[in-house]
């Protein structure tokens, strides 16, 4: 039996003009291998298996990448393997946290959000980042109303340097506030948790892209024996509507394989 690919099922992210895969692979193994949440301990691969890694997912039919600044060297290391495909690839970066001596620090500010864009396109390589989402540090009412990022994130689609912009948070409040004039939610959705559910219920009625971080409870999700976890997180998560598209960091190309197959499973039954 052939490898089922996800090259025919790719779907618009809310009103943005984006077609972007029903899968988006996740890179902050690309670049940091410390203070991030996993079961299992794991090495960052090197260039070559990158470059592996990174072919597997586009032969598999992803065309969506999620990085950020704070993912360590992620972006640095995704220009150069990206070179010459800039088309292929719908990227979404993030402006708010850095990460740096093995501590996160976040900044809200106009002038960070744009020197922290500009960087961001320098080490992409590119002269456009597809989404740009601020990365919470949870208080999301408060970077939303208080401070400049949005404005600044505004601006920034104005110039043309960025194609949208959204919010990566924590909460209802702020998944619904980010939604009122941004473009796209990332919200934490998996069988664990299901909070930021009238997230995605908000931006299906408002044509708003979502995206979903979490979808596999980072590794850690557990049911009955006989139930395959993968297979009923994704068909919790395609059940609703609004769900564009879920952001799994994987970089073991079995898993990845197996994810797509499951996933062309799910949505070739709908």
């Amino acid at each position: 039996m052939s490898q089922p690919t996800l090259h025919d099922l790719h779907r618009p992210l809310g009103s943005t003009g984006l077609l972007v895969s029903p899968l988006g692979l996740g890179t902050v193994k690309l670049g940091r291998d410390q203070g991030v949440k996993y079961p299992n301990g794991f090495q960052i691969p090197d260039d070559q298996e990158a470059r592996m890694l990174l072919k597997l997912t586009r032969d598999l039919g992803i065309n969506l990448i999620d990085t950020a600044p704070a993912y360590g060297r992620s972006e640095e290391r995704l220009g150069p393997l990206l070179r010459g495909q800039r088309q292929e690839w719908v990227i979404v970066s993030k402006v708010g946290e850095e990460f740096a001596d093995g501590l996160s620090r976040h900044d809200f500010s106009a002038t960070h959000t744009r020197m922290s864009v500009e960087r961001s396109l320098q080490r992409l390589e590119t002269d456009f980042i597809d989404l740009v989402l601020v990365h919470s540090d949870g208080n999301d009412l408060a970077i939303l109303e208080q401070c400049e990022v949005y404005q600044a994130l505004a601006q920034l689609k104005q110039e043309g340097k960025i194609r949208g912009y959204g919010f990566s948070g924590k909460t209802v409040d702020g998944g619904l506030k980010a939604l009122e004039q941004g473009d796209c939610a990332m919200v934490t959705y998996n069988l664990n948790e299901q909070a930021e559910r009238a997230v995605i219920d908000y931006a299906t009625a408002h044509h708003k892209g979502i995206l979903v971080k979490k979808a596999l409870a980072s590794g850690h999700v557990c049911l009955s024996p006989g139930i395959d976890p993968v297979r009923a997180s994704f068909e919790l998560l395609f059940d609703r509507p609004g769900v564009a598209s879920a952001i799994v960091g994987t970089i073991n190309p079995l898993h990845l394989a197996h994810n797509v197959s499951t996933v062309a499973q799910v949505l070739g039954k709908n």
